[in-house]
Formats: structure tokens, sequence, C-alpha cells
């Protein structure tokens, strides 16, 4: 089990190290790291998906490995609830943003419309700290869009298997 504690509650996600052996690894190397301590959710989108783990409260990148092999043809679908791997177009691009649907987003699947986004995990517990969190006043900052006005600080993420 993970624990994303965030300063708006605490979110239990499962792994699916089965169907993401690649991305679950990733993501538990980059919580082992401490990588995530003092990161945010910096994209929040309604009706559609939150962002985080990339970025400080004052929009700055942290530094990350390599990329990542992308496993969206594992059979998961980016159904309300789970988690999935942000990348950029580049296919194999994924690091350490992540995303959590906030619903049903099949046009993410693999073959829907590109390669895909790799779903490795589902949340367990506390989604309506999700959709409190998708529920904040977004702007812009620093080019950015869809951006918190107050932060949404995910203070430490662990994991407590």
């Amino acid at each position: 089990m993970i624990t994303i504690k965030t300063n708006h509650g605490d979110i239990e996600v499962e792994l699916f190290d089965e169907k993401a052996p690649i991305t679950c690894e990733n993501f538990r190397q980059y919580v082992t790291d401490g990588h995530f301590a003092g990161t945010i959710f910096h994209r929040v989108i309604p009706n559609f998906m939150i962002q985080g783990g990339g970025f400080d409260a004052d929009m700055r990148q942290k530094p990350t490995r390599d990329p990542i092999k992308n496993e969206a043809d594992n059979g998961e679908s980016n159904k309300r609830g789970t988690l999935a791997m942000a990348r950029t177009t580049v296919v194999d691009s994924a690091t350490a943003q992540f995303f959590i649907n906030l619903r049903d987003n099949d046009f993410l699947d693999h073959g829907t419309r590109d390669f895909g986004y790799a779903v490795f995990g589902q949340v367990s517990g506390g989604m309506e700290v999700v959709d409190a969190i998708a529920g904040v006043k977004t702007g812009n900052h620093g080019g950015h869009q869809d951006v918190p006005a107050e932060a949404v600080e995910i203070v430490e993420i662990t994991i407590d298997e």
C-alpha cells in the first residue's frame, strides 16, 4: 500500500505490479528517494484529472532520473480513480509525474489515439480527498495553466507494505 499524504488529506493507493512492473518500480524508487516530498499537484482539471509529482510550490521542476518504457499496452484502462504516468508527446518519456483520473478517460488508453498513458495503480482509499483537490480554484502561473491558486502539497508519499 502506498499513502500519498497531502495538505488536503491522505490518498491510499494500490499498485499494479503485475501489469506495470517497470512503472511501479520507478514510482517506488522515487518514493524511497523522497522525491515527492514537497511537490504539488500542479495541474488540476475538474472532470478530467489531477497531476503532480514534478514541481514544487514555486513551480520549479525537480530533477528526475531517466525516462522509463511506456507500459500503456498492459490492458489497464484510465478509469476513475486510477493512477497513470504523465509524459510528453514522446512515448517513452515518463519520469516522476503522475496523474489520478477523475472520471473514465478511455481516450487516454493504449491504441485509442496514440500509444496511451500507462495505468499503474488505483486509489483504494481517500477518493474524497482526490475529489476535494479537483474542486480547488485554479489559474495560470509561470506559463502553466490549471495551477491551483493555493498550493496542493504532497507532503510525502510512503510505502506501507
